[in-house]
């Protein structure tokens, strides 16, 4: 008997329970036109670097090139190291106004992945540190090559879906989805094209309470 939460026909899961509530889809966020310019200004003005993390014990490479943006100060340790923000570029500062609205939560930093053919990946973990707070508000742009995007429970690994991210497309995961489920972006041998994806976040003490967007815009009035 199939699991409830698998896959049905090919089709994505994210409609339904436990999905539907934790995370969301909008294809085409960003017009094809835009992403595709952003792609390119990013790829050659970034200051791209090989994050070392610490993976089972050890100090290794990451498997993809990175760069840590934001406001000045916004500190972020993962994976055993601490990283300093590179001040915000023009054109990533500039997609905050919207972002923010169409999530319904401020954003004040944004990890920034390079993925340089299907080769490169990203492993299952969750964006679970203490300075995110407990339901941080996690909004992932897409450029580039499609890739697949899967989730699975930690409770129960056999729960799980996945989704083609596809270039200008939008993923927001939110409420306790960091907390009981883990995501992951696999290789894809036949994939040749490089791909950049944005997770814009809120790190420090505020990131627990103004994830309401009611709340955000009564703040910026």
């Amino acid at each position: 008997m199939s699991n409830a939460c698998d896959l049905l026909g090919g089709e994505p899961a994210l409609s339904r329970a436990p999905w539907n509530e934790r995370v969301a889809l909008m294809s085409g966020w960003l017009v094809a036109d835009a992403a595709h310019s952003l792609l390119n200004l990013l790829r050659d003005e970034v200051p791209w670097t090989v994050h070392r993390i610490r993976m089972f014990g050890r100090w290794v490479d990451s498997p993809r090139l990175s760069c840590w943006m934001g406001e000045p100060g916004v500190r972020y340790r993962y994976s055993g190291t601490t990283f300093e923000p590179e001040p915000w570029h023009p054109a990533i500062h500039a997609l905050l106004p919207g972002l923010e609205s169409a999530c319904g939560a401020p954003f004040n930093s944004v990890l920034i992945n390079r993925y340089r053919s299907g080769g490169d990946y990203m492993g299952w973990h969750s964006d679970d540190e203490p300075e995110l707070g407990p339901e941080p508000v996690i909004a992932s742009i897409s450029l580039g090559a499609a890739r697949r995007f899967v989730l699975r429970m930690k409770a129960d690994h056999a729960c799980k879906a996945e989704c083609m991210l596809a270039i200008g497309d939008l993923l927001v995961m939110r409420g306790d989805c960091q907390r009981v489920a883990q995501h992951a972006l696999p290789k894809m041998a036949g994939v040749k094209g490089e791909r950049i994806n944005l997770t814009f976040r809120w790190v420090g003490c505020r990131a627990a309470r103004r994830t309401d967007r009611r709340d955000f815009a009564a703040e910026k009035t």
